[in-house]
């Protein structure tokens, strides 16, 4: 995996005003590697079909577009992408250009170099931009979930991260699933690498998920993979034995 095939998987939502700048951005850092871009068009209502449409047709890098017929969230979003994806890591990035794309690379370098045994790099956001009430529940629900979890990340709901595919296709998903990579893919045996990434102002349009999504709603999934947890207590390494 000394050159991995990348696919960067975008889950978005009427984000038509956000996807041109956000995708410049991801041919410019990722010029000279190799990957693949999934946008995952999740029941959009405005003109997301026609951007991709015209951005598939510049030249110089692969665009596909993949299309929920309703709203699912982004974490069914992220599962779309997963399984259509042909590279051997998926690297994911929130659709509203608050994520900087320039950490991409950086991420999938320190997963790959942090060998076999690490299974995601995960982006740890500083310096946020959100409103301060939208900090304060998402600071309640990273304290509680790392307390519960130990999953010793910082930032679990951040968009940035680079995992595995092979890894990310095993993972249980749920309407809450992209703000517990880290556990998850710890509770599969494998490692979690973190990197600083520096957050940014939303350029356009809105937020899809308020602070009920982020606090009271993440609680309860936070049960679910505590008890996800609790029932494996071993995670065996599986290899085929030849004959002959």
């Amino acid at each position: 995996m000394a050159s991995p095939l990348v696919s960067i998987v975008i889950p978005c939502r009427n984000e038509a005003e956000n996807l041109p700048i956000l995708l410049g951005e991801i041919r410019s850092v990722m010029e000279g590697r190799d990957y693949e871009v999934i946008v995952v068009n999740d029941g959009s209502t405005d003109a997301t079909a026609e951007v991709l449409a015209e951005e598939a047709a510049l030249p110089g890098f692969t665009l596909r577009h993949l299309r929920h017929d309703r709203s699912a969230g982004q974490s069914l979003a992220l599962r779309s992408g997963a399984f259509a994806a042909h590279g051997a890591i998926v690297a994911t990035i929130d659709g509203d250009c608050q994520n900087d794309p320039q950490y991409i690379p950086v991420l999938v370098d320190a997963l790959v170099a942090a060998g076999e045994d690490a299974g995601i790099a995960a982006g740890q956001r500083l310096k946020r931009r959100d409103s301060k009430a939208k900090q304060l529940a998402s600071r309640f629900a990273n304290a509680l979930r790392g307390a519960i979890l130990k999953d010793n990340t910082r930032d679990s709901g951040c968009g940035l991260k680079a995992v595995r595919t092979e890894i990310m296709r095993r993972l249980p998903f749920f309407n809450g699933t992209h703000r517990f990579l880290p556990a998850l893919v710890i509770q599969e045996g494998y490692a979690v690498v973190h990197c600083d990434v520096v957050d940014r102002s939303r350029r356009h349009g809105k937020s899809n998920y308020g602070i009920f999504d982020r606090g009271l709603r993440g609680a309860l999934d936070l049960l679910g993979v505590w008890w996800l947890g609790k029932r494996r207590k071993i995670v065996p390494r599986v290899e085929e034995v030849p004959h002959g």
